[in-house]
């Protein structure tokens, strides 16, 4: 009898913890089930911390993040130039 009430108590208690993370996640407090973590965060963690280790490679991530504004400010996608060149490519030949 008290490894059924013990069974009943770890079951409620997951229960009421599985809707305190859905709560949390709604007030956007956490990640949990809904809502999945950008991969642009992580991918920032990640070069922050590659800046405090390696100072000498932090000019190549400033230029990197200043090219990335750029092209998003302009609009443009780089992908587009690579098509064209490959559709001149074939058309020439």
């Amino acid at each position: 009898m008290k490894l059924v009430i013990i069974a009943i108590a770890i079951i409620i208690g997951s229960v009421i913890l599985h809707l305190t993370a859905l709560w949390m996640e709604r007030k956007g407090w956490i990640y949990y089930k809904h809502n999945k973590p950008s991969g642009s965060r992580l991918g920032t963690a990640f070069l922050e911390i590659q800046s405090i280790l390696e100072p000498d490679k932090k000019h190549m991530i400033e230029l990197k993040s200043e090219m990335k504004k750029a092209i998003e400010e302009s609009g443009d996608d780089p992908g587009d130039a690579n098509k064209n060149e490959a559709k001149n490519e074939k058309s020439i030949n």
